[in-house]
């Protein structure tokens, strides 16, 4: 049982933020600049600069403020402590300042705190080189092309086109105030016979407004007067012109909407972007029963099937279309979904394009290609990785999950109007190094794509997909599965697959199935923040098969670590049960190196039940290109055939060993997985699965007493299956978990919450809980829990002057009073302001050291206090601290030789309430006078 009280708080200065600029949740630091201020003071109880503290105990928020707009991007904005989650912080107005409920975790100095976006870090410089993961010259050099594959399907197909676009009504979605725009982009073929399979792109998160002629950009929505919505909706075209060419109706459907109020979603919009794909798809399939209802744009190309539908997404897009997928084939709970009409299409396919992933809730039987961009900025962690791994063993495996690794790919150029020179609205390069240069991923370099082979090398991948996914093409699988073919129209992009599904058999998957022996080699954990037990600890660099979750460490996820300084010595795989490579051509593992690494061998050999053992023979693995700024610890497929197998006479049913014996003087090497390979496309039917969803209780804490709560928790679907449950300790960072088994219509998650009733102002406090599919199952909505509202009202905040008129020498001092305590503290600042007549006080006026604890350093030459501040006013922190009703705020003067005239300073008192938005206050005056 999870207790959530609320105790009395001591107070630690937070720096109030004036500004209050509206910018949604932005996630994505400006390129080339710093976060952290040079100039800013240090944080609370000795916290690295930017953080602060208020309160502490069961109503403590952590808060940090960014030196610089925090832009909008697709990652998320996560606070962790080292490599473990704390929480998702809320984003405040002034797009800079990000704010966490504590509960009764203790902060001090000796905490690790962080703040990633996408795996990189907000709040810090990149990390320093590694042995591991430095380059080894000082540029990276493209490695050997691979053969071409005999189908191309980047080629221009064989039908003209047309494009249009069409406007509907608004549509209303579950958990957003204001409806969400249902606009789009066609492009199709005009003379393609019969009906023709679909395409829709959907794009990710970026900013939603501009003004022309300007670089502002906003998270709006709607639009500002004078300002013009971003147009990310047509930043596929060409992509899609190739399709319509090969003879599929492609349409581009716009998400402004859902972009500027995700960041009010417990999933980040997840849901409702599959809502708004859905609701366009309904609409197509009632267009295709009634043509003449459609917009000219639908009319003005071929029919369209809606039993062959290929679905695209970009960045956050990549997970609404992941969810689209999964919603038609297992619809969500009432209530929570922005469309209940019927499913009238067939999804066959999905292409996930530098993709978030924040619930790693793959659909498992809906076929994938995931692309993932080697120089991604914004989702840099590589996240949709999981897209792939986090598929196996969950269903039946029939349907293929491809990673596409395209090297020297960014994250936004995939969309021309998130590029520099193509998009109407200011663009950028989301990779940036702080020190200008990037041995893989600057422009310029060998390795790096332009905007143009980028958008060339994705349009190509993503037609090869459609292409197998929806025209069953298998002689373009070769492309897609790891077997290590190029498609030339994707110019000089390099381009390494591998895949799990499809026609392999599971051999050797590192868990609970498995034990690892001999010198060298170990099980170890994919996500775990102790070094002794992970598999790659951070300083080492970043893999997207890694990729940090809710949970750290998250029982379940691993793989084998190898780690050799002398050959010949085998490290042994072992299955608890015998596993069948029976009518497998191959045996294919999942291997990687270290970056830039090249001539890591290895000797593969399977032993049977018997004992007899066959050599398959000997592989070599190189590591991809990477640089300290890129997760490249990226595996790469590797295929034995099993004819020395075969040969020996081993029985291919009964295998329970697989060995690695290292060929190399030394050298390192993880291993993924193991499978049974042989070529083909498999037939997908969807396994009828349990859906599980987490949903959130939001209750008034109440005057007295203490209730018990449970978190809400739907299973529906058919069939029973397996998820694991990770629930966050109380008073701790630690998260525990197990294993729980669930039937439609049960109970079987069960988590109990008491909140505890008092008569005093405070913040809404929460208990979380998320799960992860582990079996039988897809997961919704991840995460829930219980939120207890305040439901007390902020105490009247009231100012009385102490001593505002003094002479030089004494400090000018105000009373700031609350009309009763509160359980937070009540927070603010004094921001001073230019005075309207007479002399002004100036920094040379007032007590230095108090001067350089308020900014960081002391103006020279001196400036008016008003100016004080980069320009704009002091600062005069103001925190009641909680269980109190009065605090002081001071200045200290300096006495000086000079004759002067009385010199003054104003301001005005600004708080905050429990939503975190400004309460003005009176105006604030103060003269100092020569002294006699």
């Amino acid at each position: 049982m999870i207790r959530v009280t609320r105790g009395v708080t001591t107070a630690v200065a937070l720096v109030a933020i004036a500004a209050a600029s509206p910018l949604p949740a932005f996630a994505q630091p400006t390129p080339g600049s710093p976060t952290a201020s040079p100039g800013s003071r240090a944080g609370g109880d000795g916290l690295p600069e930017g953080w602060r503290i208020s309160g502490t105990g069961a109503d403590g928020h952590l808060v940090w403020t960014s030196s610089e707009p925090v832009r909008m991007g697709d990652a998320r904005v996560e606070f962790r402590v080292g490599d473990r989650l704390l929480g998702l912080p809320e984003p405040q107005k002034d797009g800079r300042t990000f704010r966490l409920p504590l509960g009764d975790l203790r902060i001090d100095e000796n905490t690790d705190l962080r703040v990633t976006a996408g795996g990189r870090r907000l709040d810090a410089a990149a990390p320093a080189r590694s042995a591991h993961n430095r380059p080894s010259a000082p540029a990276a050099r493209p490695q050997a092309q691979l053969p071409a594959n005999p189908v191309d399907p980047g080629k221009a197909g064989p039908y003209r086109t047309s494009s249009g676009e069409y406007t509907l009504n608004s549509v209303a979605l579950p958990g957003f105030p204001k409806p969400v725009e249902m606009q789009a982009v066609v492009v199709g073929p005009t003379n393609a016979p019969g009906k023709r399979p679909v395409a829709l792109f959907l794009h990710g998160r970026h900013g939603t407004c501009y003004k022309p002629g300007t670089e502002d950009v906003t998270g709006d929505w709607p639009c500002a007067p004078g300002t013009k919505q971003i147009p990310s909706h047509l930043g596929y075209l060409n992509a899609q012109k190739l399709l319509a060419s090969q003879g599929f109706v492609t349409v581009s459907i716009s998400a402004n909407g859902i972009n500027g109020q995700d960041w009010q979603a417990e999933d980040a919009g997840a849901q409702a972007r599959s809502s708004l794909v859905r609701q366009h798809l309904a609409r197509w399939a009632g267009w295709a029963a009634n043509r003449a209802s459609a917009p000219a744009a639908v009319r003005a190309t071929g029919p369209a099937d809606l039993d062959r539908v290929l679905l695209v997404g970009h960045s956050r897009g990549g997970e609404g279309v992941n969810r689209a997928a999964m919603d038609s084939l297992y619809p969500a709970p009432a209530g929570q979904d922005g469309y209940r009409g019927p499913v009238r299409w067939k999804i066959r396919g999905n292409v996930l394009i530098g993709p978030t992933i924040f619930g790693q809730n793959p659909a498992p039987d809906v076929p994938s290609a995931t692309i993932l961009p080697g120089c991604d900025g914004d989702v840099s962690d590589l996240q949709g990785q999981i897209y792939t791994d986090g598929t196996r063993g969950v269903s039946q495996g029939a349907a293929l999950h491809s990673s596409v690794y395209m090297v020297g790919a960014n994250h936004n150029y995939f969309n021309s109007e998130w590029t520099p020179g193509q998009a109407k609205a200011p663009a950028f390069d989301d990779f940036s190094s702080e020190d200008g240069t990037d041995p893989l991923c600057s422009p310029g370099t060998r390795t790096r794509l332009t905007a143009a082979q980028q958008q060339t090398a994705g349009a190509s991948y993503i037609a090869a997909a459609a292409r197998l996914f929806v025209g069953g093409d298998d002689r373009v699988r070769p492309l897609l599965d790891g077997t290590g073919r190029r498609a030339p129209s994707a110019g000089p992009a390099q381009v390494v697959t591998h895949a799990v599904g499809g026609q392999r058999t599971q051999a050797f998957l590192p868990g609970p199935s498995v034990t690892v022996s001999g010198a060298g080699g170990r099980l170890c954990a994919q996500v775990d923040p102790n070094p002794a037990r992970s598999c790659l600890p951070p300083e080492e660099g970043g893999s997207p098969h890694f990729a940090y979750w809710e949970a750290a460490p998250e029982p379940g996820r691993d793989a084998v670590a190898l780690r050799w300084t002398n050959p010949g010595t085998p490290v042994a795989v072992r299955a608890k049960r015998p596993v069948s490579l029976a009518g497998s051509q191959s045996l294919a593992l999942r291997l990687f190196a270290p970056p830039n690494s090249t001539g890591t061998q290895l000797d593969i050999a399977v032993t049977d039940a018997t004992g007899k053992r066959a050599v398959l023979g000997r592989t070599t693995v190189d590591g991809m290109p990477g640089s300290p700024r890129t997760a490249s610890s990226w595996a790469r497929e590797i295929r034995v055939p099993l004819t020395a197998a075969t040969r020996a006479r081993l029985d291919l049913k009964r295998i329970t060993a697989l060995e690695l014996t290292p060929r190399s003087r030394n050298g390192r090497a993880w291993l993924m997985d193991a499978w049974g390979w042989r070529p083909g496309t498999a037939a997908v039917r969807p396994a009828p699965l349990a859906r599980v969803d987490i949903g959130r209780l939001t209750v008034k804490e109440g005057n007295s007493g203490v209730r018990t709560y449970r978190v809400p928790v739907r299973v529906t679907g058919q069939g029973s299956g397996q998820v694991r449950l990770f629930v966050p300790k109380p008073g701790s960072d630690q998260i525990a978990s197990r294993l729980v088994t669930v039937r439609p219509g049960r109970q079987d998650i069960d988590v109990s919450v008491q909140v505890k009733g008092n008569t005093r102002f405070g913040y809404d406090l929460s208990q979380d809980a998320f799960v992860k599919a582990v079996r039988g199952t897809v997961v919704g909505s991840h995460r829930g829990g219980v939120t207890a509202k305040n439901d007390d009202p902020m105490p009247k905040v009231t100012l009385t002057p102490v001593a505002a008129d003094v002479t030089e020498g004494a400090a000018l001092t105000w009373r700031v009073n609350l009309s009763e305590p509160a359980d937070v503290d009540i927070m603010g600042a004094i921001v001073l302001e230019p005075v309207t007549g007479g002399a002004e006080l100036s920094t040379a006026d007032v007590d230095r050291a108090w001067l350089e604890e308020q900014l960081g350093h002391v103006p020279d030459p001196p400036v008016a206090l008003s100016q004080a501040n980069e320009g704009s006013g002091l600062y005069l922190s103001v925190n009641i601290p909680a269980g109190k009703t009065t605090a002081e705020v001071r200045v200290p003067t300096v006495k000086d030789t000079l004759a002067e005239p009385a010199e003054s300073l104003r301001g005005r008192l600004t708080t905050y309430d429990e939503n975190w938005d400004p309460v003005l206050g009176p105006e604030v005056t103060g003269t100092v006078r020569d002294a006699a």
